[in-house]
Parts: C-alpha cells; sequence; structure tokens
C-alpha cells in the first residue's frame, strides 16, 4: 500500500488510458490520507500475509511502515515512533474482529547524546558500543483475554548509514532475527529496501503528458521500515487448529496517544487517550475505493464497521468516470466480484463460512507455496498468490487493474503499469524482505554535483566517481563516470578526514566519560 497515489481523479484517469490501450499504473499506500501523510512513523505502507516458502507448516506476517526513506536521511535516520502499538490483527472466524493481536512497542537507547552521530564508528554487531543509537521492542501477544510478552528488548536492525560505518550490514540483519520466549515461533524488526514497486509518475501530468514516462519502478533506492513475525499455523487458526479452520483475515494498524504537547525547552509529552491512526489490510483500498473526505477516518475505522464503505465497492466511483470520459461499458453494478476480492474472500478459495464483509487480507493456509510463484497470482492459477493473502513478488497494481476491469467476470485484458518486478532480489529465509539501501550509494538522479566552482586543494582536475546504486551493489541505470565532472580529489580527502576527526573525538568523549 504505498506511495499512496494521486487522488480518485488522477488514478482513474489513469486507468481510463490504460482501458483505453495506453499503459499505465497506479499507486501505493504510502502517504494515502491527509493525517498520514503529515505523520510518516504511523504511516503503513504494505502488509504481506503468505505461507512461508522454505518452511510450510509455518505463515509469515510483514508490515512495512515509514514510506520514502531516503537512505542517506541522516542524522536521526528512520525510528520508529515511541509510545505507539504497531500492530497486526487476526481473524480466524470471519466475524470482523480480532481474535489474536501481535503487538510491537519500541523504546529509543542512546550511549551519549553529546554527539550527533548515530554511530561513532564501524558497527559489526548489534550490540557494538560504537552504535549511538538503537531501538528495542517488546513483542506481545493478545488473544482471549490474555497478554504473552513473545520477545523482550530485541535490538531493531539500524537504519543502512553507509559502508563505512556498516561495512556488513547482512550481519546486522541476520542478529535481528529473534526467536519467540515460551512458544514456536520469529521475530524481527528493522530496515529494508521498499518491497513494493511500481511506476509513480502520474503525478507528473499523466505519465509526461503523452505516456512517455512508463515502465520504471520509481521507487528504487527508498528504504521503508518492517516488522513481522514467522509462526506455526496453528497459532493463527481458530481452536489451534489450521487442518480444520484454514482461512484467516489479517489487518495492521498503529495507535498512538490523542495529544501530543511539546515544552519550549524542546521536550515532547504524548498524552491522553489511545486513538488508531492507520490501518491497512488490502493493498490499494484505501487509495481507489474511500474518498478523500473519507479516507482518514477509514485510518481510524474498524472492519467491524464496513459496511459503511460496502456502496463505494458495489458501484466504484472510478469507473463512473471511466464511463463518463471514455464511454466505457463498465461491469454491471453492483460489483459482486470486487466485493468478493476486498470484503469477503473468494469463494472457494479464502472466503470464510458466515463471514461478516470486512476489508481485510484473507489467507487459506491449506494452500501449499507455489515453487514458481507467478506474479499475477490467482488470475495465473497461481492460487498461493494475491489475492489468497500477498506474496512480496505479487504484483499486485497489475492485478488489481484487470479485477477492476472486470477480470473475475471473464473480460479479458492485459492492463500494467511496465513494472513487474521488485529493482532487488528478495531473500530466501525470513524475514524474506531485500537488504536496505545504503546511505553511502546515491539514488538513481542523485548521483552528481552539478557545481563547477574551484575549491582550496583543487587545480581544476576531477576524480573519477564511481556511480552506483541499491545496498547489494546493483548499478544504476544511466549512472557514468566522468572525469572532469567528479568531485575534486583534494575535497574527497578533505571530507574523509573531517569525518574520521568527528568520529575519533566522539569516540574520545565517549570513552573519557565511561572512565570519569
Amino acid at each position: 500500500m504505498y506511495r499512496r497515489s494521486l487522488a480518485a481523479l488522477a488514478f482513474a484517469i489513469g486507468l481510463a488510458l490504460v482501458v483505453a490501450g495506453a499503459p499505465t499504473t497506479t499507486a501505493s499506500s504510502h502517504r494515502e490520507a491527509p493525517l498520514a501523510a503529515a505523520d510518516p512513523q504511523n504511516d503503513a505502507t504494505d502488509l504481506y500475509a503468505f505461507v512461508s516458502p522454505d518452511a510450510p507448516d509455518t505463515v509469515t506476517l510483514l508490515s512495512n511502515w515509514i514510506p520514502f526513506q531516503e537512505p542517506a536521511g541522516g542524522p536521526n535516520f528512520y525510528p520508529w515512533a515511541e509510545g505507539t502499538n504497531y500492530d497486526i490483527h487476526i481473524d480466524n472466524d470471519g466475524n470482523a474482529l480480532p481474535d489474536i493481536v501481535y503487538r510491537w512497542e519500541f523504546t529509543n537507547n542512546y550511549k551519549t547524546t553529546d554527539t550527533f552521530l548515530y554511530n561513532i564508528g564501524p558497527v559489526n554487531s548489534l550490540a557494538d558500543p560504537n552504535l549511538n543509537f538503537t531501538q528495542t521492542y517488546k513483542l506481545t501477544r493478545i488473544a482471549g483475554g490474555r497478554n504473552e510478552v513473545l520477545v523482550n528488548n530485541a535490538i531493531v536492525a539500524p537504519s543502512h548509514v553507509g559502508a563505512a560505518s556498516m561495512p556488513n550490514y547482512q550481519k546486522l540483519r541476520d542478529e535481528a532475527v529473534v526467536n519467540f520466549t515460551g512458544r514456536t515461533g520469529k521475530s524481527f524488526a528493522g530496515q529494508a529496501d521498499d518491497s513494493f514497486f511500481l511506476d509513480l509518475r502520474v503525478f507528473d501530468l499523466l505519465y509526461g503528458a503523452n505516456l512517455k514516462e512508463v515502465g520504471a519502478d520509481t521507487l528504487t533506492g527508498f528504504n521503508v521500515n518492517s516488522f513481522g513475525i514467522q509462526v506455526p499455523k496453528n497459532d493463527l487458526a481458530e481452536q489451534n487448529d489450521a487442518g480444520r479452520n484454514p482461512i484467516i483475515g489479517v489487518w495492521t494498524t498503529a495507535e498512538r496517544p490523542s495529544m501530543q504537547v511539546r515544552g519550549a525547552d524542546g521536550s515532547q509529552r504524548l498524552t491522553g487517550s489511545m486513538v488508531q491512526v492507520s490501518r491497512l489490510g488490502m493493498p490499494l483500498v484505501n487509495e481507489l475505493v474511500v474518498p478523500v473526505g473519507s479516507k482518514d477516518l477509514f485510518n481510524a475505522s474498524k472492519p467491524s464497521g464496513d459496511a459503511a464503505f460496502l456502496p463505494k465497492v458495489q458501484d466504484p466511483e472510478l469507473f463512473k468516470l471511466l464511463q463518463k470520459l471514455y464511454n466505457l461499458t463498465p461491469p454491471a453494478t453492483p460489483r459482486a466480484d470486487l466485493v468478493s476480492v476486498f470484503l469477503t474472500g473468494v469463494d472457494g478459495l479464502n472466503k470464510p463460512a458466515d463471514v461478516k464483509p470486512s476489508e481485510q487480507m484473507r489467507l487459506n493456509m491449506s494452500i501449499a507455496p507455489n515453487p514458481s510463484p507467478n506474479r499475477l497470482g490467482v488470475l495465473a492459477d497461481d492460487k498461493a498468490g494475491f489475492p489468497n493473502g500477498r506474496r512480496l513478488t505479487d504484483d499486485v497494481v497489475d492485478i488489481e487493474l484487470r479485477v477492476v476491469a472486470g477480470a473475475l467476470g471473464g473480460v479479458k485484458t492485459d492492463l500494467g503499469d511496465g513494472v513487474d518486478t521488485n529493482e532487488l532480489s528478495f531473500g530466501r529465509s525470513f524475514p524474506y524482505l531485500a537488504l536496505p539501501h545504503s546511505g553511502s550509494e546515491p539514488r538513481p538522479g542523485a548521483l552528481k554535483s552539478t557545481s563547477t566552482e574551484t575549491r582550496r586543494g583543487d587545480n581544476g582536475g576531477g576524480g573519477s566517481q564511481g556511480n552506483r546504486g541499491g545496498s547489494q551493489g546493483n548499478e544504476q541505470a544511466g549512472a557514468t563516470q566522468d572525469d572532469d565532472d567528479g568531485l575534486p580529489v583534494g575535497l574527497v580527502a578533505g571530507g574523509l578526514g573531517v569525518v574520521v576527526l568527528v568520529a575519533v573525538v566522539a569516540a574520545l568523549v565517549v570513552r573519557r566519560r565511561r572512565t570519569a
């Protein structure tokens, strides 16, 4: 869910152009509502639920937050919000109420506040004293009136500051995967590459005004924060029996104190009752179905009250706009096909018995993982994929475009945005997410300085600057090396010297204080 798309009309026009024969795309759940856009720490971007491919007796649930993270965005980078309940909810009987809640609560920890540095030297483990800022978290399972702490004081994988600061980020990621206490399962919290892939240039007058701006993953190079669990199927099923009760509904939320009070001394205090400020189940629902005047209301709502949004699904505004603009004949209303995908589950696939319509991501845990997953999921007869849960490789933009156009009713269409895969490969074990992009490797489009100013120590000659993007060594398209435009050697050397000097001084300060 994800870079929250243009608003309803822009997206509608974009989709109309696709239907008319031109390629198009949609948006994600990032910044989808006015209040969410102003509160990125509590902005859910994507939710994933799938049977674990390498451990098929378990289910993996992943929840992504804090969109559009520029990897070099220091000095504070991207911590989770303190005082916030980040939740994944499970409805295992179809009544639109949570039967199980997994809750993450985060705490900030500084080794010293007398430095501006996130880390004061190379970080080789999560417990490294050079990692000045860390976050820890408590994970609680709430079910049947009982609160069970599964993980306590686990360390969050930090923001990927850069290669000099974190020379082996994979090791930090591995250390951030921890086992439950007293129960089978694994947990993870930390930074990752943004796993949502699509072309977002709809904002530039609908793909450059002449549709020349399509087919590029415009989220390339951005990171998100993610938390997730891998748990036995029976732990999620009604009566702990996944064999008899394999279908679950999943959604993620954040709730925080209703009031934030800032003092004249720079302090901050959170007070008041807890209020839900973000909600995400199926991708793109709040973007495409809910009108802008109700988007913040939807984020604060519960699935049990989703009857209020049912008319928007049965007779979507999107198709009214399409018909008006292009004289297209939309599928008949009320749209029972959209109700099944977004509110009840699909008959014979992931619809619970006696289900109460509500917006959730529904997963049939009895369907085994596909060793060769198809990006189009159920539309390509791959029943282990979206809309039966959601895998990291599922192309939900293309799938939802085709479903909205009537694919489940037999309409033949190849709608899509030209972006079929993520820019980085996903992992083969939990948490499966690609590693975050490194702060030392500039994103595409921000690779080279255009300054021609002569600096002290620069004789006018330019040293070449290697341009690479992606924390895992992916070369970015369009990156070049140019001896005339590279950074001056003297400036680079001087800059490195300043960084090293600052790091040394900070380290000495810390050591002296410890021995004082």
